[in-house]
C-alpha cells in the first residue's frame, strides 16, 4: 500500500515505505524520551515504537510523583494510519533535533498533558549494536541520543502539574533488537545466570559544562560494548570527546543490586580524564510501566499484535528499590528499572538518567 510518506524523494529500497529491508519480525523504529525535575519532585517517560513486519505501533507513558507510578500502555494495528499516535498518545516532529511536543490526550487514565522538548546540543550517534549468537543475526540496531529541556503541563488526577526547565534526555533506535516483536526464535539452551553474568549500565547526563553518554556490557568479567560521547556545553562545535575507557564503582542500596551511588571514571580519545559521581533522584522507573521487560498484562514484549486498538491503565507504588507493589497488593521485582539521578563531575553539577541491570555472578562488583 502507498501511504503519505511514498510521495517523497527518500526511499531506502525498492518497496513503498510500508515495507522495511528485512523479513525480520523483530524490525522496529522507536522514540524514548525520560524527563525528570532536577528538584526531585517527579519524572516521567514517554515512548512510542513501529514493528512493520508485525503490524503494530504501540507506546507506553509512565509519571512518578512522590512514590506512585502512574502507567498508560497503548498499541494499534500500524497499517492504514502511517502517522506516530497510538490511543491517547502523539509525538510531533516539530523541528527534527531541536523541537519535539508530546501529547497525552484526556481519558480514563491518571495523567495527560502536552510537553515540549527542546534540544540544548546536537544528537549523537552511538556505535552500532551487531552481535549474533550461533550464527543467527542477534542485534543489528542504530542509536542516537541527545540531550534536551523540557516545558509544558501534566495534569495528575485532575491536578495541574507545570513542568518548567525539566531535565529531558531522548533515544531514537532501529533496527533489529532481541525482545521486540513479540518473540525471539530458540537455538539451544541459555547460559545459566549464574556461570555467566551479564551487566549493563548506560549513563545519559548533562552538567553545567558536559553532556553525553556513557554506555557499558559486559559479561562476565569481559567487557563486550563500550560507546561514550561527551560534548562541551559551552563550545557545542568543538570536536566530540569520545570515550576510550570506562570503570565503574557500584554502591548498591542494601541487600539489592538497585543502584544507590554510581562512579564512572572515564578517558576520552585526547587523552582527558574525567570522573562522574551519580546518586539516586527519588524512585527508579519500573519499567514494566512502560511495556518493556514483558510489562504487559499477556507478559509478551513490545510489538506483539494485541487487536486494532488495545490500552491498558495501572498505578504502582514505586518507593522501594526492588519490590513494586501493584493495586491488588501484588509484588514484582522487575530487573529493569531506570534511576534519575543527580551528576557530578568536580565542580560541575547536573541531571542524568541510569540504567543498570546487573545479572548473575559479577565478582568485580562483589555480586
Amino acid at each position: 500500500m502507498l501511504t503519505p510518506l511514498d510521495d517523497s524523494l527518500w526511499h531506502q529500497i525498492a518497496s513503498p515505505f510500508e515495507n522495511v529491508g528485512t523479513s525480520d519480525h523483530r524490525f522496529f523504529d522507536r522514540m524514548w524520551f525520560a524527563v525528570y525535575d532536577p528538584a526531585g519532585s517527579g519524572s516521567l517517560q514517554f515512548t512510542i515504537g513501529v514493528y512493520n513486519n508485525m503490524n503494530v505501533i504501540d507506546g507506553g507513558f509512565v509519571v512518578i510523583r512522590d512514590t506512585t507510578q502512574f502507567n498508560l500502555r497503548v498499541s494499534r494495528s500500524l497499517r492504514p494510519r502511517f502517522e506516530p499516535a497510538v490511543g491517547a498518545m502523539r509525538i510531533d516532529v516539530v523541528e527534527p533535533f531541536e523541537h519535539i511536543r508530546l501529547i497525552v490526550e484526556p481519558g480514563e487514565h491518571h495523567v495527560h498533558g502536552e510537553l515540549n522538548w527542546r534540544a540544548v546540543l546536537p544528537p549523537e550517534l552511538e556505535k552500532p549494536h551487531v552481535a549474533r549468537i550461533r550464527g543467527r543475526l542477534n542485534e543489528d540496531y542504530q542509536r542516537l541520543d541527545q540531550v534536551g529541556v523540557v516545558d509544558g503541563e501534566l495534569v495528575v488526577r485532575g491536578e495541574s502539574w507545570p513542568v518548567r526547565q525539566w531535565w529531558g534526555c531522548r533515544d531514537h533506535s532501529w533496527g533489529v533488537r532481541p525482545g521486540v516483536g513479540g518473540w525471539d526464535p530458540i537455538t539451544g539452551a541459555a547460559p545459566v545466570p549464574s556461570q555467566v553474568g551479564t551487566l549493563f549500565a548506560f549513563l545519559f547526563f548533562s552538567t553545567d559544562d558536559l553532556a553525553g553518554h556513557v554506555q557499558i556490557m559486559e559479561r562476565g568479567t569481559e567487557r563486550v560494548y563500550l560507546t561514550g560521547l561527551l560534548r562541551d556545553r559551552a563550545a557545542p562545535h568543538a570536536p566530540d570527546l569520545h570515550v576510550t575507557t570506562a570503570e565503574l564503582s557500584l554502591r548498591f542500596f542494601d541487600g539489592t543490586r538497585r543502584i544507590e551511588r554510581a562512579g564512572i571514571e572515564v578517558t576520552c580519545d585526547d587523552g582527558r580524564a574525567l570522573t562522574f559521581e551519580t546518586s539516586a533522584l527519588g524512585p527508579s522507573i519500573a519499567m514494566p510501566g512502560l511495556g518493556y521487560s514483558g510489562g504487559w498484562d499477556d507478559g509478551r514484549a513490545l510489538g506483539a499484535w494485541r487487536g486494532d486498538e488495545y490500552r491498558e491503565i495501572d498505578v504502582w507504588d514505586v518507593r522501594h528499590p526492588v519490590d513494586v507493589i501493584r493495586e491488588d497488593g501484588s509484588v514484582d521485582q522487575p530487573i529493569h528499572r531506570i534511576q534519575p539521578v543527580t551528576v557530578r563531575s568536580g565542580t560541575s553539577t547536573g541531571t542524568g538518567s541510569l540504567t543498570l541491570i546487573a545479572n548473575g555472578a559479577l565478582p568485580q562488583y562483589g555480586l
